[in-house]
């Protein structure tokens, strides 16, 4: 028997990342969520987006699904997210 150890570090150089420029406030902001669809998420999230709403001045919430709990975010969610202000990837069983 042998084991086999695997290297968890991306082998791309990430000089060149640049992050997300941080919000100043969420206020008035539209805010994504995306989730892996997994039971028990969905009232979750919906406690989420109205603390978000009630206690943080955000404007609107919106929420998505991706179509495989185990994979990436489709593409057309990531395109979709290119309109919000901020996004949540959420996670739940």
């Amino acid at each position: 028997m042998s084991i086999q150890i695997l290297d968890p570090t991306h082998e791309n150089d990430f000089a060149q990342f640049n992050p997300a420029k941080r919000l100043s406030s969420l206020e008035g902001a539209t805010l994504g969520v995306i989730s892996n669809g997994k039971e028990g998420t969905k009232a979750f999230f919906h406690a989420f987006e109205r603390e978000l709403v009630d206690a943080y001045g955000v404007k609107e919430v919106v929420q998505r699904v991706k179509s495989n709990y185990s994979a990436p975010a489709d593409p057309h969610l990531l395109e979709e997210a290119q309109e919000w202000d901020a996004l949540v990837a959420g996670i739940g069983d």
